[in-house]
């Protein structure tokens, strides 16, 4: 990762992966907790036995004891046979709590009981067994309120409160998307057997400049749909959700004549009058009647060149890239470049 944040998390990671003690990762849904945590067990000592995530929140209440600590058979209705919790299934290497705030408060005290002693039984049981396992915990958010409202015990949530690691929203670490969103690239076009998209310096600011509300999850999404439906093709601003075409909630419109595109005089004129649609298209965040007023043309011929670009455009084009105008009077001319305004 490029983010400051995420390099010092990491530097943290590795110094207490190795040391048996309770940590938590905090953060939003999405942020990759779970990634952390299993690089957290691959650092660790505990690294050759398994990796076991429970969501807490996924579990009924009156599965929960069975699911994590197994049950003997006709412990209840339909327990036809013993089965192992998620305790004997980690045995050697680690456990992972998800979402530890939303246990069902009962849970919370056997929870604790097995924190303190590492000990437990399977319902139904009457022998005690010895757990040999780690866990970790993760929450979307700061326990302490719960605490102070009853919804999660205070004894509980100060004996996991070892090491307390605060994941960054993506949209707090800018830095991470490019990388993110080429490792998504790469990983998802193998996995689904596709040519990877080509995406436009535009597209990339795009993703750069969006907020993100679901992390890294809706990177993700985002790419994969993006492999499966631009294999091999150009992906410009046109080409992505929706949402992603809609400026920030807050951001700042650019103003007129703040900034202009350098295009090659080596391409196609289609090619050099795509690149600047695409660009206007793009400082009007999506909007397709404001980019054609700025051009002054209609609204039909922004529709008609953006359709050809979905289409996959033209092929081979040069990257184009937003910069600042040059000042009047400046002599500097680079060879065979030109500078086309943009600005209403």
């Amino acid at each position: 990762m490029r983010s400051a944040a995420m390099r010092r998390l990491d530097r943290t990671l590795k110094l207490v992966a190795a040391k048996d003690v309770a940590i938590t990762l905090m953060g939003e849904s999405g942020t990759g907790k779970e990634v952390l945590a299993r690089r957290i067990h691959e650092l660790s000592e505990r690294r050759r036995g398994p990796f076991v995530p429970i969501n807490c929140a996924a579990i009924p209440e009156a599965l929960f004891e069975s699911e994590l600590f197994g049950h003997e058979r006709g412990a209840f209705t339909g327990a036809s046979e013993r089965a192992k919790g998620k305790v004997e299934a980690a045995a050697t290497g680690t456990l992972f709590l998800d979402e530890i705030g939303e246990m069902p408060l009962p849970m919370q005290a056997k929870l604790l009981r097995f924190l303190e002693n590492r000990r437990y039984m399977r319902v139904g049981g009457t022998t005690k067994l010895d757990a040999d396992v780690r866990l970790l915990f993760a929450t979307l958010r700061p326990l302490e309120e719960d605490v102070r409202t009853g919804r999660f015990r205070a004894d509980l949530y100060y004996r996991i409160q070892g090491i307390v690691l605060e994941i960054p929203p993506l949209r707090a670490r800018q830095a991470d998307i490019g990388p993110l969103t080429e490792q998504f690239v790469q990983q998802l076009c193998s996995r689904h057997g596709t040519a990877p998209p080509k995406l436009t310096r535009s597209t990339k600011l795009a993703l750069a400049t969006y907020p993100w509300p679901g992390n890294v999850r809706e990177l993700r999404n985002v790419v994969e749909m993006l492999c499966l439906l631009r294999s091999g093709s150009t992906v410009r601003v046109a080409d992505l959700p929706a949402t992603l075409r809609k400026p920030p909630r807050g951001a700042r419109e650019l103003q007129p004549h703040s900034d202009a595109l350098s295009v090659s005089l080596d391409q196609p004129l289609e090619s050099m009058i795509e690149e600047l649609i695409e660009a206007v298209i793009l400082a009007e965040h999506g909007n397709q009647t404001r980019a054609a007023k700025r051009l002054h043309i209609s609204v039909r011929t922004i529709q008609r060149h953006a359709a050809h670009m979905r289409r996959g455009g033209r092929a081979g084009a040069r990257s184009s890239r937003v910069a600042r105008a040059a000042p009047p009077g400046d002599g500097h001319k680079p060879a065979k470049r030109g500078r086309v305004e943009h600005g209403a």
